[in-house]
């Protein structure tokens, strides 16, 4: 078996864990890993599944944002570069939601290639769980401005990778149906 392998399995088990007592925002609450795991199959799918650095980031990708892990404990057990990624694309949830996403929409022009890919495939994520599972409570205008903010982030990644693009505008162009365009 491929220390590659073990390490995704490793990964996976690990994101789950961390993130095992949350639940989606949308109406289905489905568990959170579900949108992980989402991520990384997209990031796989796109890329062949070439980068396990990638991969991992993937599925890792939440947990210094939304769990109690620290970056020492990815670096410890995933590497530095794993680490780096996972921190590259995390928001500092110490600053207000509107300056977070502000953040987003300003930093991404100057991320890594790996942390853009991870915010196309993440993007594309959320706005799949949007149509299929709108959060409880969110007003039509909220959901449409954030299909109108997605499309904001991910206009730095683009030119990357023609996989990923395509996904995330299928994503894009059914969230617009259901909630219009948004602005960020």
């Amino acid at each position: 078996m491929s220390r590659d392998l073990v390490l995704l399995a490793d990964a996976a088990d690990f994101a789950a864990r961390r993130h095992v007592a949350q639940r989606r925002k949308g109406e289905a609450a489905e568990p959170y890993v579900n949108h992980l795991t989402e991520v990384a199959a997209l990031l796989a799918g796109a890329t062949d599944g070439v980068d396990i650095v990638l991969l991992l980031g993937g599925l890792l990708h939440d947990t210094l944002e939304d769990t109690d892990t620290t970056y020492e404990d990815l670096a410890e057990r995933f590497g530095p570069e794993v680490a780096a990624l996972v921190a590259e694309v995390t928001d500092d949830k110490s600053l207000p939601k509107e300056m977070r996403k502000r953040l987003q929409i300003e930093k991404t022009p100057a991320k890594s290639r790996r942390a853009k890919l991870l915010k196309l495939a993440d993007k594309t994520s959320n706005l799949r769980g949007l149509v299929r599972s709108p959060p409880a409570g969110w007003s039509r205008e909220r959901l449409r401005d954030y299909v109108g903010w997605a499309e904001a982030v991910v206009a730095s990644c683009r030119g990357l990778n023609a996989t990923l693009e395509i996904a995330f505008d299928a994503a894009h162009a059914e969230a617009r149906a259901h909630y219009g365009s948004g602005e960020n």
